[in-house]
């Protein structure tokens, strides 16, 4: 039998309810730890940067009240919808956006400080064309990803190294999401940034699910090796990919779609790393249920993760 036993997380906001229902929700799922997008989206939420220390510690207790524990907290989806394009080499912290994603992040850092957390959230920045009509898809489909640029390169690593010695400074980690969209959207590209960073404080909060939706291969085995130096927590939807090119996908039930969770889950097992199943939902039942959607994909994961820890290593 395996020794191995996985952390299950959830992201909050994928039920739409609100806070003190949603961490109820978590507790009932059997959930341990929490990925919080705290910008007011949901009924009765303050925005995590208008919040006082106070009012933090009040989040923070009705929280550990339930026997949970946030493992990344955020105001903002920093970064993500930036455009690299417009963002100049020697004067982006002075871009409008970029200024206030720091800011923002930094704060970030002080929150999770005081909370005792060891990361904070970040994501990275878009490709051109993406909003609103993604009119350079297909090439990046075709090339498995997209190819970043020297000058482009540039600039994600000097974006990323302000932010790492921030994190620094702070003595914590940041976890770069993986989206589509952005720049980290899969293994290979992240590895990229990652090494060209060059700091250890860099990890990330993988995305296999966005991976496959850019038609990267292997993202199970060889994905899995891009990925096994800096892995943090791993973000958890499924989807099935129809026509690449078009982007055209729909997602669906973990365990029912195109990524391989089983050896994702195995190769997580067999290298002994403790790293945060976040599991988030996309798909939309029949019924329309956030919390059916949840609870669909919690028990979907509970079992793949009991045949997995279950099997002799």
């Amino acid at each position: 039998m395996s020794s191995h036993r996985f952390k299950l997380a959830m992201y909050l906001m994928e039920p739409s309810l609100p806070f003190e229902e949603g961490l109820d929700f978590a507790a009932e799922l059997g959930i341990e730890s929490l990925w919080y997008l705290r910008r007011g989206d949901l009924p009765g939420d303050k925005p995590l940067m208008e919040m006082s220390t106070a009012e933090i510690d009040e989040m923070a207790a009705a929280i550990e009240q339930r026997g949970l524990k946030l493992f990344l907290l955020l105001p903002n989806n920093h970064f993500k919808e930036i455009y690299l394009c417009d963002l100049e080499l020697d004067s982006m912290e002075e871009h409008p956006g970029f200024k206030k994603n720091i800011a923002e992040l930094e704060r970030s850092m002080e929150i999770s400080n005081h909370l005792g957390l060891d990361a904070v959230n970040v994501f990275s920045f878009l490709w051109p064309g993406e909003l609103p009509d993604k009119v350079t898809w297909p090439m990046r489909w075709m090339t498995r990803g997209g190819i970043i640029a020297d000058s482009e390169m540039d600039k994600l690593t000097k974006a990323f190294s302000i932010v790492a010695d921030m994190a620094d400074r702070h003595d914590l980690d940041v976890a770069v999401s993986m989206m589509c969209w952005n720049y980290t959207n899969t293994t290979g590209n992240f590895r990229r940034v990652a090494e060209r960073v060059g700091s250890p404080r860099i990890k990330a909060m993988w995305g296999p699910a966005d991976n496959t939706n850019c038609g990267e291969l292997d993202v199970a085995t060889a994905g899995f090796t891009n990925m096994r130096p800096y892995i943090y927590g791993v973000h958890l939807k499924d989807l099935r990919v129809n026509d690449g090119l078009k982007l055209d996908f729909d997602y669906c039930p973990i365990g029912e779609g195109d990524v391989d969770y089983l050896t994702i889950l195995r190769n997580l097992r067999d290298n002994n790393l403790d790293v945060y199943l976040s599991v988030a939902t996309h798909f939309t039942p029949p019924s329309g249920s956030t919390t059916e959607a949840m609870r669909t994909n919690v028990a979907n994961i509970k079992k793949l993760v009991r045949q997995v820890e279950s099997e002799v290593s």
